[in-house]
């Protein structure tokens, strides 16, 4: 094996859904993805994932549907485009009893999450898995949403941000400073679990939360769950180099990705922090098969379940444009929202069709897809680590499980003889495994000003 070479790091890219990246693939004689409202279900699916030493389960979610493409919900109901959606953070507790390694990263919208009830919910989740938690942050982006939870419309991009800044704070004091190190004693003898003196209340006035009380859990093994992130605009990279420890991208070629990959560890140099405080995972599909030939049959089969109409349905909710609007070859007008502002930059120029983004969503999807035999694969894989500077991949489902049994059957055993992959975990929580440091955030971290 080859020292010192960088292994690449794996989540598993999912929903608590049918229909997630690759849309229409729910049809595929094989695929099991309409289990998804079952425990077993899931805890086979951590159990595969466990078995192929995949770092973490991260886990998408909405709050919301998608009803801007047609200015309908139709098509999202009929190809179940991430509708029903289940909640994430439910299925953790089953996961967790019947794994010792695999990581959660769970997506939960702060919009619309009080922090205070939140910071016990992920306590509680952090300590039934010994430290094998991450949250997701997001701000949402979905009209749908906003007016389902009581408002008028979607609160204005940036603000949004603002609105993290300042729940971010709350939880830090409420992880980190409302509980000292050693307040809890157990001791029966002498009738005290925790000592008075080492728990404080926690007051926060701000201008969008007004927060006094107690933090309802004794100190987890992380304290902070391992904080992922994904805004790629100005604002969101801000956000990202102070309080990100994970980033997900959605990269198109080597050269963008390049990009994306040094602004963020640029905005954690920004933030007074290493460049390699935060890890950067890349979306990406991968079919595989025990040749090149029999990979790229597959890849034909899959896209004849796939619908490339899902995907461009998906892509209009990201983007708050409704592409039914326009013919086959009309240009499409870019117009300002507050939707997903990396999702709209591709259509600044005006020269995106509806032609071709269906072109381009041909997997259900708009994913990078790697198609080919193992070594292949493995030489991608490893070309967009070096070339990128990516610490690793979310591998998405197409025809679930056989997407992540395949991967890990044919690629991990390959990657692992060049030295590009563990072979075995490391002990510890979440944050010890991916950064190979403490349990607690690190001193550079912003969260850390807010212990005692």
């Amino acid at each position: 094996m080859t020292v010192g070479k960088k292994k690449i790091l794996l989540n598993a890219f999912n929903m608590n859904c049918i229909g997630h990246i690759n849309h229409g693939l729910w049809t595929h004689p094989r695929d099991n993805s309409t289990q998804y409202k079952t425990i077993e279900y899931w805890t086979e699916l951590a159990q595969l994932l466990e078995r192929g030493l995949f770092d973490g389960l991260f886990i998408a979610d909405i709050v919301g549907v998608y009803d801007v493409y047609q200015n309908s919900v139709d098509v999202s109901l009929k190809e179940s485009i991430q509708l029903p959606v289940n909640d994430p953070l439910l299925l953790v507790s089953a996961m967790a009893a019947v794994t010792r390694n695999l990581g959660f990263g769970l997506t939960a919208n702060l919009t619309y999450e009080p922090p205070y009830l939140f910071a016990r919910r992920m306590s509680t989740l952090d300590h039934l898995s010994r430290g094998r938690v991450g949250w997701n942050i997001v701000t949402g982006y979905l009209d749908s949403a906003a007016k389902a939870m009581g408002l008028s419309e979607q609160v204005e991009h940036d603000r949004r941000y603002d609105q993290a800044d300042e729940y971010l704070q709350v939880l830090y004091k409420l992880w980190e400073g409302s509980w000292e190190n050693g307040a809890v004693v157990n001791d029966p003898e002498q009738r005290i679990y925790a000592q008075p003196d080492k728990v404080h209340k926690v007051e926060h006035k701000g201008e969008f939360y007004q927060v006094e009380g107690y933090h309802l859990c004794e100190p987890s093994p992380q304290r902070t769950p391992v904080l992922f992130q994904a805004g790629s605009s100005d604002r969101g990279l801000l956000f990202a180099g102070r309080h990100a420890e994970c980033v997900f991208i959605s990269g198109q070629n080597k050269p963008s990705t390049r990009a994306q990959v040094d602004k963020v560890r640029a905005s954690a140099v920004e933030a007074g922090r290493n460049p390699e405080d935060i890890k950067v995972f890349m979306g990406l599909n991968v079919i595989v098969s025990e040749t090149s030939e029999l990979a790229w049959a597959k890849h034909a089969e899959y896209l004849s379940y796939a619908s490339a109409e899902a995907g461009v349905a998906h892509f209009s909710a990201s983007t708050g444009i409704d592409f039914s609007d326009y013919e086959l070859d009309e240009p499409i007008q870019y117009v300002k929202s507050n939707a997903i502002q990396s999702a709209t930059k591709n259509l600044q120029n005006n020269d995106w069709t509806r032609r071709k983004l269906l072109e381009q969503h041909a997997l259900g999807g708009r994913y990078i897809t790697v198609v080919g035999s193992p070594a292949e694969v493995a030489d991608e894989l490893e070309s967009w680590i070096a070339e990128t500077g990516l610490d690793g991949f979310n591998l998405t489902r197409i025809v679930t499980p056989e997407s992540y049994v395949d991967f890990i059957d044919l690629v991990i055993p390959e990657l692992q003889r060049r030295g590009s992959y563990k072979t075995a975990y490391d002990d510890g929580s979440l944050r010890e495994k991916l950064f190979h440091a403490q349990a607690h955030l690190p001193e550079q971290h912003i969260g850390s000003e807010f212990r005692r």
